[in-house]
């Protein structure tokens, strides 16, 4: 930018980027344009740190995008996974190395907003965004976005990033379409010393009695995660699966810290990831993977390309440029996440089908182990496991033609018989 447009834009408070939502979609996105040297406003409504329904699990693909220097708050290192179906035929396996971490939700975001205020962010918490504008009285000129907070105060930017959740009103702007959404119901449950011990480096992922359904217990020191997700409209079912899951773990006693519930929105395969010079990322651009629903790798990885690309977006000087910019993000998306998308989704039809197909695999056949653990570790992704690995993809197709047929009993490697 020139030195001339620079004062101009100080005058009427323009800035390069301004990006909505501090979470790690938006905490990324403000770092990697901060980073690149402009001037970068990030919008939080709440104030930091706030806490956020989540498991907390750090994958591979998660640690790998984090910016340089990032010390993970690690509460727990995982080393072994219990599975159960329904909490039947319950098999522990374990890895010398670690397969994944666990962190709060509340440390880790906070500590990504601070590393983007380090690369020069500016950051504003308790600032309720109302709409963003890009024609209108507002808007200055066409390079130009108007962002209307609550009050009617308004900030100006070249590019604006959506990272707001999954009920983002920057996703509404864009046009977000969803196909699945899924509620998530979780609970923060101390625990004395003797029970903690037990849980270190460990965690439980049981596959739930409906359709689609798991739970999990990931251990924090002194705390134990604990949540389910199902499809919504299953919100009643939902709630007795936590219960049950709850009771079955003996930890009816402990009452929670928290107690909370969470959408989670998974974006259709034609949904925009922009409009104008409005980009959408994370959990606001519907980008999460469909069967696990897990969403910190994915909000970490489109941030910082929405990042990168904001800023190209910020530097255009017209509406055409602008257009290439914002469809080189989308298919910079669509290359890497939404492969990966596309997997699960398979990944998802068959699970649902045959859960306990799945089962007898993770804890009886040491090559799904081996996948299961590459994944987390962040050796390779599900999309490149089935791009790269030809029986994966014929077993993947095998299994998802035979979602269609009657289901049959599985034997499981337990010796029991699941379905």
């Amino acid at each position: 930018m020139s030195s001339e447009n620079s004062s101009a834009d100080d005058v009427q408070r323009v800035w390069d980027v301004v990006v909505v939502g501090a979470g790690p979609a938006g905490a990324s996105a403000a770092y990697a344009a901060a980073v690149a040297g402009r001037r970068v406003l990030l919008l939080e409504k709440a104030e930091l740190p706030r806490y956020k329904t989540c498991g907390g699990g750090i994958i591979g693909p998660s640690r790998d995008s984090l910016p340089p220097g990032f010390d993970l708050p690690l509460k727990d290192r995982v080393h072994a996974i219990t599975f159960s179906n329904n909490g039947r035929f319950t098999r522990t396996r374990r890895s010398r190395q670690m397969l994944f971490g666990l962190i709060n939700r509340p440390e880790f975001d906070h500590q990504l907003v601070e590393h983007a205020q380090k690369a020069g962010a500016e950051l504003r918490t308790g600032v309720t965004v109302t709409r963003v504008e890009q024609h209108g009285a507002a808007v200055p000129d066409r390079r130009t976005v108007a962002v209307v907070l609550g009050g009617g105060e308004t900030v100006l930017a070249r590019a604006v990033v959506g990272a707001d959740g999954s009920a983002s009103r920057i996703g509404a702007h864009v046009g977000v379409k969803t196909d699945q959404v899924d509620l998530g119901l979780e609970a923060e449950i101390p625990v004395p010393d003797t029970v903690a011990e037990d849980w270190k480096g460990r965690v439980l992922i049981d596959w739930g009695p409906m359709p689609g359904s798991y739970g999990w217990v990931f251990p924090k020191g002194d705390t134990l995660t604990v949540g389910v997700i199902s499809a919504r409209g299953e919100g009643a079912a939902t709630k007795r699966y936590l219960e049950d899951f709850i009771a079955r773990l003996g930890l009816a006693g402990f009452e929670p810290s928290i107690s909370s519930g969470h959408l989670t929105r998974c974006r259709a395969d034609d949904s925009p990831l922009s409009r104008g010079r409005v980009l959408v990322c994370g959990d606001a651009a519907g980008l999460l993977e469909p069967w696990t629903r897990e969403g910190i790798s994915f909000a970490l990885r489109s941030g910082r390309l929405a990042g990168e690309w904001a800023v190209r977006i910020a530097e255009a000087h017209d509406a055409v440029d602008t257009r290439r910019q914002a469809l080189n993000y989308a298919f910079a998306i669509k290359a890497g996440l939404g492969v990966e998308m596309s997997v699960g989704k398979t990944m998802l039809a068959v699970f649902e089908r045959r859960p306990g197909l799945f089962h007898a695999a993770l804890t009886g056949f040491r090559p799904a182990w081996k996948a299961f653990m590459d994944i987390t570790r962040g050796s390779t992704t599900l999309g490149e496991l089935v791009r790269s690995h030809p029986v994966a993809q014929r077993a993947l197709t095998a299994f998802d033609r035979r979602t269609a047929e009657p289901v049959e009993a599985v034997e499981s490697p337990e010796g029991g018989v699941s379905s």
